[in-house]
């Protein structure tokens, strides 16, 4: 069975919630990367519904704890994968809004140049590997970043951040399955918002939770709040140093809820409109941990509106970049589509940067044999 978490705020009610050792500027910078990516999301809708927006959106909002716990208890040099859902991702991992939103706008000024839109967006100056169309893509993806640290034997850790309904697919079961047998430095963080598509989780999943398959694979299963954002950020900074230390993955699975449809449009038949008012006044996770920081003592309510104000600035800036900012030309059509291509797509003569430079199959091969090895004779 997996291993249940309680909230950071029921676990010492009389010292007030769990810090894990974060000072009071790193705690207010959760707060504030969570209003972020609320105010982003809220802007977002808007834009869309005015029809400002290419493509279409699937919005993050009420889900912000786990995208921010989570990538607080990363390092420099770590890296994500991410979802269709992806923004509140993006923007935990230190994505600056403006190019974002330029992206969503299809402007060239974006972080793809506008040819990714809201389901692909990838810096890979920031460690994110990019969002994805595809329900548990993201799960080979980071597996794969994981075993390129291996191999090199260097330090930084993948973490791959996939929804409850991507737990039923193949990917699921092969990726964790890779990465137990090597002992891979991935965390698999499933974002259970309690319903895939438009069904509920409980009609594909016959187990009370995702985490539980964590026992399958010989790792560790976690289950925690995921509108609390310390118990999300206790819960993954554990797996991270376990990942670091080279004894394998772990998988968490964060409860949560997604406060608007699956996609911004959807009309939403399969769940009612009380149930969704009743969690909105339930488990907001920014109501959350800004009570816990009043309980805490590290700020007022007025600190906090000021942040909120400073927010919803930066957010009007990155629409008024993204306006203003050009259409993509007919010249980038080709690019970044291969790696060291040319203009025109095809591949340059340069020398590949050590970066590009493939790592033989007989290393790969090597140090697969050797962990095997080392982890005595297996059943065939």
């Amino acid at each position: 069975m997996a291993t249940l978490i309680q909230p950071a705020s029921d676990t010492a009610a009389s010292t007030g919630p769990e810090r894990h050792g974060l000072s009071d500027a790193r705690l207010l910078e959760l707060y504030r990367t969570m209003l972020r990516i609320r105010r982003f999301e809220e802007r977002v809708k808007e834009l869309f519904l005015e029809a400002r927006l290419y493509g279409s959106v699937h919005l993050y909002i009420g889900e912000e704890a786990v995208a921010t716990g989570a990538c607080a208890a990363l390092e420099e040099g770590d890296v994500i994968s991410s979802t269709h859902r992806g923004h509140g991702h993006c923007i935990a991992k230190g994505l600056e809004l403006a190019p974002m939103m330029a992206e969503l706008m299809g402007k060239v000024s974006g972080y793809n140049h506008g040819k990714g839109g809201s389901m692909h967006i990838a810096s890979l100056d920031h460690g994110m590997l990019g969002a994805n169309g595809i329900v548990a893509a993201g799960i080979p993806i980071s597996t794969g970043a994981a075993m390129g640290f291996w191999v090199r034997g260097s330090q930084e850790v993948a973490l791959c951040f996939f929804g409850d309904g991507g737990a039923n697919h193949g990917a699921f079961h092969e990726g964790i399955n890779l990465a137990a047998v090597l002992k891979l430095p991935v965390v698999f963080v499933c974002e259970n918002n309690q319903y895939a598509q438009y069904h509920a989780l409980q009609q594909d999943l016959p187990i009370e939770n995702v985490a539980d398959r964590g026992a399958a694979y010989g790792i560790p299963g976690v289950v925690v709040d995921g509108s609390d954002v310390l118990a999300v950020y206790g819960a993954v900074k554990t797996a991270v140093d376990r990942a670091r230390s080279g004894a394998g993955p772990s998988l968490i699975e964060a409860k949560t809820y997604r406060f608007e449809g699956h996609f911004l449009g959807d009309p939403e038949p399969y769940r009612t409109k009380e149930e969704v008012a009743q969690a909105r006044a339930s488990r907001d996770p920014i109501v959350r941990f800004s009570a816990a920081l009043q309980q805490m003592g590290i700020s007022g309510v007025e600190r906090l509106q000021e942040i909120d104000d400073a927010v919803r600035a930066d957010v009007e800036t990155a629409v008024e970049f993204g306006e203003s900012s050009p259409e993509p030309g007919p010249e980038i059509l080709l690019t970044d589509i291969y790696s060291g291509a040319d203009a025109d797509g095809r591949e340059s003569s340069g020398e590949k940067t050590e970066a590009e430079q493939v790592v033989p199959r007989d290393r790969v091969t090597e140090v697969a044999s050797r962990e095997v090895r080392a982890q005595g004779p297996q059943a065939g």
